[in-house]
C-alpha cells in the first residue's frame, strides 16, 4: 500500500539543502599558548590560511569561533569573536572553513543581525539562501564593470543639489563626533529611491542602536533594510566581520539586479579594528599606530562597492569616517578620500549655530559633476556656490559691522541671499524633498 505524504518533497529538498552545507570531515588542532586574546594552536593542515575560521571547544557545549590572524614559528595564530573563558592548553580547535561565506536572502529585509549573521532582534531565525557569498569577496574585475549610472534620489536637499549621487558611486561623510552623521545616514536610508538599503553599524554605541533603528530609520526605512551591528564593546574581529558581511550582503543584492543603498557608520572604526588586530599579530605600527595592512584592508573593502558587472545591479557606497580631532587630514580619513568618489564634510562650527544637516558646501565635493547633471541645472549650482563663497569670504567683516552695504554689488547679493540658502540646507530629519523639488527650490532662490 503506497501513502502519500504531502510534505515529503518539500522535507527532502530542505534536507538536502541542509546536507550539502555540512562538512564532509572535522580536522583540528590544539592549543599550545594563550596570550590575552591571542591564542596559538599546532597541528593544523597546510592548506590553513589567513582569514580561516577555527572554533575552540573547551567543552562539548561550547563553541568559540575565532579567526586565522598570521603564522608564527610553524603555529597559527588566532583572535577570538567572544572570550576565551574555559580555554587552556590542548583545548582542541576545529577548522571550519578557509573561505567564510555567508546565504543571505530576500527574507533577510527588515532584520537585524550580528557580525556572525546571526539575528539579533527577536524575529525567529534567518533564513538561508541558496548562494554562499564569501565574507571577502572579490569586486567585479574593472574591464567587466559598468559606468556609473543616472542620480540617486537620496532625499537630502543639500546631497540631491550639490552634491549629486549617481548609481554605483561611493561617496564619504566626513565629520567628527556628535555632528550629525548618523541621523543623516538614516534619513538617505529611509527617503532613497534605492531598491534595498544595506547598513553596517560598525563599532556603534550599544545604546544607540536601538534609538537609531526606532527613531532615525523608523519602521518604514527598516522594512527595505538589512541592518547590521556590532557595537564597539565587541572585540575586534566582530566588528572588522560587520563590515565585511555589510558588503556581502549587499553584493548578494546586487546580483539580483537590485539597486542597492550600502552604508557603514563608521569605516574608522573598522579602522581600528583593524589595527587592534594588526598590532597582535606583531606588525610594526605606522603612522598614527596603525599597521601597514590597514591601508590595503580598506581599499579592498571599499572597492567592493560600486557598479556591478554587466546584467547586475549596483551597490552606491555611503560611508561615514569619524574624523579624530576634527581633523580631515588624519591617516584614516585621507586614505578613504583618495579611494572613494567624493567626499561630504560636516563642520562642527555649522552644527553648533544649529543648522543640521551640517554639511560644508565649499569644502564638499562630488566626483559625478558636472557630467550627473544637466547644464542648466549645473548653472544654478554654479550660482548658488558663487553666493555661499562670496559670504563666506567677507562673514567676519559682516558679523563684525566693518562692511558697508553699497561697497561691492557681489556681497551686498550674497548678503540678501545668504538666510535663505541656510534655509534651504537646513532639513528635518523627517523631512523628503526630491531632485526635481530640490532644484526647483534652489533656483527660485539663486533667480529671484
Amino acid at each position: 500500500m503506497l501513502i502519500n505524504y504531502p510534505y515529503m518533497t518539500r522535507l527532502t529538498d530542505k534536507s538536502i539543502t541542509a546536507l550539502s552545507i555540512l562538512p564532509d570531515y572535522e580536522i583540528y588542532g590544539s592549543v599550545t599558548k594563550v596570550l590575552g586574546l591571542l591564542v596559538e594552536i599546532a597541528g593544523f593542515p597546510e592548506s590553513l590560511a589567513v582569514g580561516a575560521h577555527v572554533h575552540l571547544r573547551p567543552k562539548e557545549t561550547l563553541d568559540i569561533p575565532c579567526e586565522v590572524i598570521g603564522f608564527r614559528d610553524q603555529r597559527a595564530l588566532l583572535l577570538p569573536f567572544g572570550t576565551l573563558e574555559g580555554v587552556g592548553l590542548g583545548c582542541k580547535a576545529y577548522i571550519k572553513s578557509n573561505e567564510p561565506a555567508v546565504r543571505p536572502d530576500e527574507a533577510w529585509l527588515g532584520r537585524v543581525i550580528n557580525a556572525l549573521g546571526q539575528p539579533i532582534d527577536g524575529k525567529g531565525p534567518l533564513k538561508d539562501g541558496a548562494v554562499a557569498i564569501p565574507l571577502r569577496n572579490k569586486p567585479p574585475p574593472p574591464h567587466q564593470r559598468q559606468r556609473i549610472g543616472a542620480q540617486l534620489d537620496l532625499g537630502v536637499r543639500a546631497v540631491n543639489t550639490f552634491l549629486a549621487t549617481c548609481q554605483g558611486q561611493r561617496m564619504g561623510i566626513f565629520a567628527g563626533s556628535g555632528v550629525g552623521k548618523s541621523v543623516l545616514l538614516s534619513m538617505m536610508a529611509r527617503y532613497t529611491e534605492a531598491e534595498v538599503a544595506v547598513i553596517g553599524l560598525v563599532g556603534e554605541r550599544g545604546r544607540e542602536v536601538q534609538e537609531f533603528l526606532e527613531d532615525d530609520l523608523g519602521e518604514d526605512g527598516l522594512k527595505k533594510s538589512v541592518v547590521i551591528v556590532a557595537t564597539g564593546d565587541e572585540p575586534a574581529l566582530m566588528r572588522k566581520q560587520a563590515a565585511y558581511l555589510t558588503l556581502a550582503v549587499a553584493e548578494y543584492f546586487r546580483d539580483q539586479g537590485k539597486n542597492v543603498l550600502c552604508m557603514m557608520d563608521s569605516v574608522t572604526r573598522f579602522a581600528m579594528a583593524q589595527r587592534e588586530i594588526g598590532l597582535s599579530a606583531g606588525e610594526p605600527p605606522t603612522s598614527k599606530g596603525y599597521p601597514p595592512t590597514t591601508f590595503g584592508e580598506l581599499a579592498r573593502l571599499l572597492e567592493r562597492a560600486g557598479p556591478g558587472a554587466r546584467g547586475q545591479g549596483n551597490i552606491t557606497g555611503i560611508f561615514s569616517v569619524l574624523v579624530e580631532g576634527d581633523d580631515t587630514n588624519e591617516p584614516i580619513s585621507d586614505a578613504v578620500r583618495g579611494i572613494i568618489d567624493g567626499h561630504i564634510v560636516m563642520d562642527r562650527a555649522i552644527a553648533d549655530r544649529g543648522r543640521y544637516p551640517a554639511i560644508d558646501i565649499l569644502k564638499s565635493i562630488s566626483r559625478a559633476l558636472p557630467k550627473a547633471l544637466s547644464d542648466e541645472r549645473n548653472a544654478i549650482l554654479k550660482r548658488a556656490k558663487q553666493v555661499i563663497s562670496t559670504y563666506e569670504d567677507m562673514a567676519e567683516l559682516i558679523r563684525l559691522g566693518a562692511y558697508r552695504r553699497g561697497a561691492d554689488k557681489a556681497v551686498d547679493e550674497a548678503i540678501q541671499l545668504y538666510p535663505q540658502l541656510e534655509e534651504f540646507l537646513a532639513q528635518d530629519k523627517d523631512d523628503s524633498t526630491t531632485i526635481d523639488q530640490s532644484f526647483k527650490r534652489l533656483k527660485g532662490i539663486v533667480s529671484g
